[in-house]
């Protein structure tokens, strides 16, 4: 059988509008992960009044998510990494967290 090319793979509603989005807020938070930082620093600062001193941070951080949300091509860029571990999935039958643990080397 000839390997799929990313571009012909068929995506489920789900896929696009729930799975797909799943991994960019994942990337998002890690593209920003210093402002992710500063808004949980000031919120352990701030205790109960996090919602008045922590603002600041709040909006920072809701522009950077946002601004990755809206970026088609960063949508691109998740939809491929999604159909590579779809396709990785379809030929191995291992998901993509499984994959990655380390196979006992002794039994």
């Amino acid at each position: 059988m000839e390997a799929t090319k990313t571009e012909e793979v068929h995506l489920r509603h789900v896929e696009t509008d729930v799975l797909i989005p799943k991994i960019m807020r994942e990337k998002a938070k890690e593209r920003c992960a210093d402002r992710v930082e500063a808004f949980n620093q000031c919120c352990k600062d701030s205790g109960f009044l996090m919602a008045f001193k922590c603002r600041e941070e709040n909006l920072a951080l809701k522009e950077c998510l946002t601004q990755h949300y809206q970026d088609p091509a960063f949508f691109e860029e998740c939809k491929q990494l999604y159909i590579q571990e779809k396709l990785e999935f379809e030929r191995t039958g291992i998901p993509a967290k499984n994959r990655k643990q380390r196979l006992p080397t002794s039994m």
